[in-house]
């Protein structure tokens, strides 16, 4: 909204920039009653005037005694003259002086500013006429001075200069929506006449000048959408004229000033989306023209303050996202103003107040995210022009109350994650206006109506997850033609899997955790109609039978393809490859076979790869190195074979891998240990794998649980290994490693578990061990370790460290500390042997 200025119109200064005055001599002042400008000034009209030489007027020693003598009957005409075109003049010199510094000003504002669309291509350096400089608007009053700068949308980039602090007659500066940089110029609060800022989405960094409060016919500030930080100048609370100030979405920090709630004309603020603290104002809200106020994700605490509750013009007020605190003021519910009210994610409590007012205007009731609690009344059907409704996340209780089909415009019903019990009021399938009902994890219960296609026309997501539905699931659901999330998951539902391809804008269906049926699969089939499918989950015990080749086709759009912990069988289709688009593939805990398609590799934006827990056979593909966005893959707890393929070094984002419980054999190969970005673990644990441990591994400096245990590896444990300081768990048992435990595992201080047993390791404990404090776990059993037993840190409790099986480990008096230990504590653990 743009604001027109309340304030008186400018008077014209009188003073001239540019024409400096001349001290004349006492003949010459004799005769002019008023002081000339610089005898280097041209004096000029509108009309054609002779040009005078004031030096030849007044300058005694430039005059001869014969020439004064000639020119002495006519000098006081020829004053006359000099002062009436002067005065003549005097409107045109201010301008043209003063139109020279606007216009140097221009060019330096050019000069700092760039654009690659040549937009600013009118603001030619050798042109005078910069009031038709495009953007540029120029006083009516006083020819050529510089009034506005209106450069919107123009992709300027560069930084605002100080100089523009000397287009002194601007009253308006909209530069919005560009990519300019740097610091707001103090110079800004040179201009007194601007009432209108406006450089709001661009990417300006710094404090905002204090120097703003100089402006004080300022009406309008919008600086949001940047990255300004410190705190906002308390000075600002000096313009008195402020109608409306926009600062969100920066970085500020500290309190809203106290005095911002005091400024008598204040209609808009905005500070959104910024990190500021403390409470809101108690002063906010005295302003008899206040009508929004938007707060929204900052972390403001403590309650509503009783003015700006009580407030009668107000008609916005958005606080959600902070740390508020305290009952919702019943003003509020009560307001003959307030059309919008956002309460959304903080900490409210109590119950929702009162309803007096049964004329309330109020259009959005946002409350989701708090510590509410009670039912929810009876009287929110009284709120007959609600068109939101959120209630989600509180901890309300009781049944959905009949009243609430009596808000007849109402379009969006949210009251998820609540304790509401009892039926769904069979009124409300009947609100031809919903576009979104979300009625998850409570603990509704009965069955959806079959005509809920017909009485829901517009409903578009609909969201019944996890309370205690049951029946069939509605064939009616396929009419609704702008549906386009259903979410039936955890309920009770049975019977077939109904046909959806009839909804062309389905985007997400789930029917996980329910007892459903695939049938004849024909509802896989349907599902390649809809062409903006992207997540489709089917888990946990509704499906069986063998995988249609069908899921090949379905939406190249689909990103998340949930079937796991299903009974399907059969194999992967080589077409999969057609699913581009797919990111996210769990299929674990199913009866699939053969082996894993070559044509994998060529799913360019898979992020998940989920097979674990099946029948697979066979090597794994070498495509698989194609896979440049994989993060995690679990392949664990099938029959899969041959050597691990080197191409897993090219997956560059992994940070999980998983292939433990197949029948791999071979080396381990170099190129996993390249992987930088594996840090959430990597486990090669019960497979075939031989040969020594490459020092490479030393290189995996992010990996936290690392576990190659149980393979037939050999050779000593690489020092690198010490290298790897995140590691939390290290588990390297039931191999053939030998040596000693090495030195360099000193710097991991930061493992929770270290098991080595069932090696044929040698040497002594190493003393460093006693001085991790974080180790919870530590196995060395069944080595051939030898000498004395630390007997500090962690090695004080018996039941967490394991070294039985160690013939030559420790002498007597350790011998008998570890045996003293388990007598104390006979029930933990497994007694060490001497």
């Amino acid at each position: 909204m743009i604001l027109r200025p309340t304030c008186k119109p400018f008077s014209a200064s009188n003073s001239i920039p540019g024409c400096r005055e001349r001290t004349t001599t006492a003949h010459c002042s004799s005769q002019v009653s008023s002081p000339l400008p610089s005898c280097s000034t041209s004096l000029t009209g509108r009309q054609s005037v002779p040009q005078l030489n004031c030096r030849s007027v007044c300058d005694r020693n430039y005059m001869s005694t014969q020439a004064l003598g000639t020119l002495s009957s006519s000098l006081p005409l020829v004053l006359v003259l000099c002062s009436l075109v002067y005065a003549s003049s005097l409107d045109s010199i201010a301008p043209q002086n003063d139109s020279n510094t606007d216009l140097h000003a221009l060019r330096c504002l050019k000069l700092h500013l760039t654009t690659s669309a040549r937009l600013l291509a009118s603001w030619k350096n050798d042109s005078l006429q910069f009031c038709s400089w495009s953007g540029v608007t120029c006083s009516k009053r006083h020819a050529s001075r510089v009034t506005a700068l209106d450069l919107e949308s123009l992709d300027l980039d560069g930084q605002i200069p100080p100089c523009i602090g000397n287009l002194t007659f601007l009253t308006k500066i909209h530069i919005p929506n560009n990519q300019l940089t740097g610091q707001i110029p103090p110079e800004l609060g040179q201009l007194n006449r601007l009432w209108y800022l406006n450089l709001s989405t661009n990417n300006l960094t710094g404090r905002i000048p204090s120097t703003l409060s100089s402006c004080v016919h300022l009406q309008a500030i919008d600086l949001g959408s940047n990255s300004l930080d410190g705190v906002i100048p308390p000075s600002l609370s000096q313009c008195s004229d402020m109608q409306q100030l926009s600062l969100g979405h920066n970085k500020l920090s500290g309190g809203i000033p106290e005095g911002l709630g005091m400024l008598r004309n204040l209609a808009v603020l905005r500070l959104a989306t910024n990190s500021l603290t403390g409470s809101i104002p108690r002063s906010l809200g005295s302003s008899s023209s206040l009508h929004s106020v938007v707060l929204t994700n900052n972390s403001l605490t403590g309650p509503i303050p009783p003015l700006l509750a009580n407030s009668s013009s107000l008609q916005l007020l958005a606080l959600s996202n902070n740390h508020l605190s305290g009952e919702i003021p019943p003003a509020l519910f009560n307001s003959t103003s307030l059309q919008k009210l956002l309460l959304g994610t903080n900490s409210f409590a109590g119950s929702i107040p009162a309803l007096l007012n049964i004329d309330s205007p109020l259009q959005y009731l946002i409350l989701q995210s708090n510590n509410l609690s009670g039912t929810i009344p009876s009287f929110i059907g009284n709120f007959s022009s609600l068109r939101w409704l959120l209630l989600g996340d509180n901890n309300f209780e009781g049944n959905i109350p009949m009243s609430i089909d009596e808000i007849q415009n109402l379009e969006i019903l949210d009251i998820t994650y609540n304790f509401l019990t009892g039926s769904v009021p069979a009124s409300l399938y009947n609100m031809s206006a919903l576009s979104y009902l979300g009625m998850a994890t409570n603990n509704l219960v009965g069955e959806l109506p079959h005509n809920i296609g017909y009485t829901l026309p517009s409903i578009q997501t609909l969201i019944m997850q996890g309370n205690w539905f049951q029946g069939q699931i509605p064939t009616s659901l396929a009419n609704t033609a702008n549906l386009q999330v259903i979410n039936l998951r955890n309920n009770a539902f049975y019977g077939s899997i109904p046909s959806f391809g009839t909804l062309p804008s389905l985007v997400d269906l789930n029917l996980g955790k329910n007892q459903l049926e695939a049938g004849d699969w024909s509802f896989l089939s349907s599902l390649t109609n809809c062409t903006q499918l992207v997540n489709l989950r089917l888990d946990v015990k509704i499906l069986q039978g063998v995988l249609p080749s069908a899921v090949a086709g379905l939406s190249k759009s689909i990103e998340v393809l949930l079937l796991r912990s299903n009974k399907i069988s059969g194999t992967i289709p080589h077409e999969i490859e057609h699913l581009t688009g797919l990111k996210l593939l769990y299929m674990e805990r199913n009866l699939l076979t053969g082996n894993l398609p070559e044509s994998i590799g060529n799913l360019p934006n898979l992020f998940v790869l989920s097979l674990s827990q099946n029948k697979f056979s066979g090597q794994i593909p070498l495509s698989v190195g194609n896979l440049s966005q994989l993060s995690e893959l679990y392949l664990q707890e099938n029959s899969l074979s041959g050597p691990i393929p080197g191409a897993l070094g090219d997956c560059k984002k992994l940070h999980i891998l998983n292939l433990s419980c197949n029948s791999f054999n071979g080396s381990i190969p170099k190129e996993l240990f390249t992987l930088s970005d594996l840090s959430e673990g990597l486990d090669l644990s019960h497979n075939q794998l031989s040969g020594e441990i490459p020092m490479e591994i030393g290189e995996l400096i992010n990996l936290g649980p690392l576990n190659i245990s149980y393979n037939q590896l050999s050779g000593q444990i690489p020092s690198t290994l010490g290298q790897c300081v995140q590691l939390e768990s290290l588990h390297m048992e039931g191999n053939h490693l030998h040596g000693r435990i090495p030195q360099s595992f000193v710097n991991l201080r930061g493992i929770t578990v270290m098991d080595l047993s069932q090696n044929n390791l040698t040497g002594e404990i190493p003393e460093f061990l006693k001085l991790f404090k974080s180790m919870k776990l530590l196995n060395l059993s069944f080595n051939n370790l030898e000498g004395s037993v630390p007997a500090d840190g962690i090695f004080q409790n018996g039941s967490n460290v394991f070294i039985q099986g160690n013939k030559k480990l420790c002498g007597a008096p350790h011998c008998y500390s570890c045996h003293f230990a388990m007598q104390k504590h006979p029930n933990k653990g497994t007694p060490p042997t001497s």
